[in-house]
């Protein structure tokens, strides 16, 4: 006893602050990486790579002089073939780190304006599900979209339901983009955004889906998506697809988008007390 006690006295005694720290950094560096390889189809190539390591060691250990000497110089080249191979990944990595960040312009919406805002995007998405008329409209919210901006033209209007449904109009120039909503502001239409690579998605999904996806997965974006075949209602967000949604889920999400957590519950409870009242008041 009094020998481990010891040791763990010496082990204690030699580590020091900045230790701990660099533990810890290393720690979340490698749990991101895993979690980013297992988001994308580097999964596969990476279990391949680790093998590849695997087998250099054991051929050491071994004494299998040659092999040893073939997979040496194989992991000599590695690096180089880790980027090539990894090259798509790799981008997508960077360009999370270096994508360009803004304030945070969805806090900066008055709270009566994002009411009303809310109201009239939801009034358009459910004319829009009813019609089967296809919409991709793209809020950002920190990162900013200035690239994919560039793709489109800038409208800078304010939201209001007609306005959403003469811009995704099938008669309209800019109906087959993607809607940018920046803040309270429908800002830019006609966009063109990168499509997903996930070949693990649905094959009825078509390209305004996967361009959803897409957007999502590059950068913060929330995406809502209308189907044009269907009428269906699906959110993007983090690479995640989520379909068959209503009006009141649509309505509840945006809600938390624009107001606080306090401010949306009140509000919806508010309504919801609102609608039982009127109930109420028809059966005396």
């Amino acid at each position: 006893m009094d020998y481990m006690k010891n040791f763990l006295d010496n082990i204690l005694s030699s580590i020091a602050l900045t230790d701990i720290l660099d533990i810890i950094i290393v720690t979340f560096i490698i749990y991101k990486a895993i979690g980013f390889i297992r988001e994308t189809r580097a999964e596969q190539l990476a279990k391949g790579i680790l093998l590849l390591v695997a087998a250099t060691l054991l051929s050491e250990v071994c004494h299998l002089y040659t092999l040893h000497w073939m997979l040496s110089g194989l992991m000599t080249v590695g690096l180089i073939a880790i980027v090539v191979i990894f090259q798509p990944e790799l981008r997508r990595a960077l360009e999370k780190i270096g994508r360009s960040r803004l304030p945070n312009v969805l806090s900066e919406v008055d709270k009566e304006d994002a009411k009303h805002l809310v109201g009239q995007m939801v009034t358009a998405i459910e004319t829009m599900s009813a019609s089967k008329t296809g919409a991709l409209i793209v809020i950002e919210k920190e990162i900013s979209l200035n690239d994919i901006v560039e793709t489109g033209t800038v409208i800078d209007a304010a939201v209001s339901a007609e306005m959403l449904g003469n811009i995704f109009y099938v008669g309209s120039p800019l109906h087959d983009g993607a809607l940018i909503v920046r803040g309270d502001r429908l800002y830019a239409a006609g966009c063109v955004l990168p499509l997903t690579q996930n070949k693990a998605l649905n094959k009825e999904l078509g390209t305004r889906h996967r361009a959803g996806i897409g957007i999502s997965e590059n950068s913060d974006a929330l995406v809502i998506i209308v189907s044009e075949e269907t009428g269906i209602i699906s959110i993007a967000q983090n690479g995640k697809l989520t379909r068959f949604l209503d009006s009141k889920k649509i309505e509840k999400t945006l809600f938390s988008l624009y107001l606080d957590e306090d401010n949306s519950a009140n509000y919806i409870s508010g309504k919801l007390f609102g609608i039982l009242g009127t109930f109420k008041g028809g059966k005396k």
